[in-house]
């Protein structure tokens, strides 16, 4: 991929309302910081061609059973895309080239895939915050259906999220309405981010999981919580003007004052260590 294209790709997402980000392409985007030498075109064309075979599949698919059985039959038989169980943290799983290479991923990633061949045939399907695994819903004449895109054959009704829910949280929590509710385009590339960040810090590469961090401050600048957690990683990386800087950001955009107390403690014990 040309770097210049993926640098344009987020700083439009970085720059633009929420409602102007193309997801799969940014996360195409966001993978492309780690294969810089990788061309980009062949994923395009790929993307293009879930779109296209869906396209030729969703006559008529009004209701929302059809068209979650309609992308399962295009993504996940035609295409064999599916959860990666096997090896369930590589972090290959959520880099969006490496998943359309391996047509195996987490949910998140596979998500991407199945929001943007719905979203091209302009039906209504998104993101849901159900923690710990991510889901889709989509809309249709009559109601919604959820989506698990790392299972699509199944069909999970409310006993099935219950139980899920259970399995992640444990057997006295209990699922909450706002679990369900949608999550905007960058909240989604946020939490694939997250999971790559996640994965570098549990091998103890905090060098590689602040230049995710800083990945995720671009595409999603107004989050808070994101600056938050890039600060502490460039503290811990010696980026200390940069740890700063961060820091100073997050205190700009958040209001929660327990977590701004540490940060501006913070800022100061590192302004110390800077003079």
């Amino acid at each position: 991929m040309d770097p210049n294209e993926a640098e344009r790709i987020l700083a439009e997402a970085e720059s633009g309302p929420d409602r102007t980000i193309d997801l799969a392409l940014t996360a195409l985007a966001l993978a492309a910081l780690d294969r810089p030498r990788v061309s980009l075109d062949r994923y395009r064309r790929h993307l293009d061609d879930l779109a296209n075979d869906t396209a030729r599949r969703a006559h008529e698919a009004d209701d929302a059973d059809t068209r979650v059985a309609v992308l399962a039959g295009v993504l996940g038989r035609e295409y064999g895309y599916e959860g990666d169980s096997a090896t369930y943290d590589d972090p290959q799983n959520a880099n969006l080239m490496r998943v359309i290479d391996r047509r195996r991923g987490l949910p998140v990633a596979l998500g991407i895939l199945y929001i943007h061949a719905g979203r091209a045939q302009g039906w209504p399907v998104v993101g849901i915050n159900f923690p710990g695994h991510f889901l889709l819903r989509m809309e249709g004449v009559g109601g919604h259906a959820i989506l698990d895109p790392f299972a699509p054959e199944r069909r999970p009704g409310a006993n099935d999220l219950r139980e899920l829910f259970k399995r992640l949280a444990g057997e006295d929590a209990e699922l909450e309405a706002r679990f369900f509710d949608a999550v905007g385009d960058r909240d989604i590339l946020l939490r694939l981010q997250n999971n790559i960040k996640s994965r570098a810090l549990g091998s103890g590469d905090v060098v590689r999981a602040a230049n995710v961090a800083r990945s995720m401050v671009r595409v999603a600048p107004e989050h808070a919580n994101a600056w938050y957690e890039l600060g502490l990683l460039e503290a811990r990386t010696d980026n200390l003007r940069s740890a700063v800087a961060a820091l100073e950001a997050f205190l700009e955009k958040s209001t929660r004052d327990a977590v701004r107390h540490h940060a501006a403690t913070l800022i100061q014990e590192l302004r110390t260590r800077l003079n």
